[in-house]
C-alpha cells in the first residue's frame, strides 16, 4: 500500500508540493543564514514527494542527547528560525491544506488528505525535524516513553 500510495501522491501533486519546499531551500541556500532552512527544506521535500510511511520526529526525540548548553543553544535558534520561516511555511501549509480538502472530496482520497494534513501542519515548523520511516518513529516513541517512565519511577 505503501508504494502505491507514494506512486498516486506524486503524480497527482506531491512532485508540486516537493518542488516548492525545494525552491523555498534553494532560496535560503543563497544566503548563509538561511542554511538551517535549507536543511530544513530538504527533509520536507523527500517527505512532500513520498509520504506514506514516513514521519517526521524530532532531532532532540531521534539523538535522544542529554540537556547541555550547545543543545540549549540549538534548541533556541531552531525556534527563532522556526518564527522566521512562519511567513514562507504558511504559504506551504495552505497548499497542502488545499491539496488536503481537494483528497478528501472522495472516498478514496481521503488517505490522501490525511497526509496532506499532516504535511500542513509539519511545514510551519520545520526545523529540527527529521524524516524517518514509520518504524524507526514509533521505535523513537517508545524511547521516550520508556525514559519517561524511568523519571516518575526515579
Amino acid at each position: 500500500m505503501r508504494y502505491a500510495g507514494n506512486v498516486i501522491w506524486f503524480i497527482f501533486g506531491g512532485w508540486l508540493l516537493a518542488l516548492m519546499w525545494l525552491l523555498y531551500g534553494v532560496l535560503f541556500a543563497i544566503t548563509i543564514i538561511g542554511l538551517p532552512y535549507t536543511k530544513a527544506a530538504i527533509e520536507m521535500a523527500k517527505l512532500s514527494a513520498w509520504p506514506f510511511g514516513k514521519e517526521v520526529v524530532h532531532i532532540r526525540d531521534l539523538d535522544n542527547k542529554e540537556a547541555t548548553t550547545t543543545t540549549v543553544l540549538s534548541g533556541a535558534f531552531g525556534l527563532i528560525f522556526n518564527i522566521l520561516w512562519f511567513p514562507f511555511g504558511l504559504s506551504l501549509s495552505l497548499a497542502y491544506l488545499i491539496a488536503g480538502l481537494l483528497n478528501c472530496i472522495t472516498l478514496i482520497g481521503i488517505p490522501f488528505g490525511i497526509q496532506a494534513f499532516k504535511l500542513a501542519g509539519i511545514s510551519l515548523w520545520p526545523v529540527g525535524r527529521r524524516v524517518v520511516t514509520t518504524e524507526l518513529a514509533e521505535l523513537v516513541r517508545q524511547d521516550k516513553a520508556k525514559a519517561t517512565l524511568e523519571s516518575y519511577r526515579a
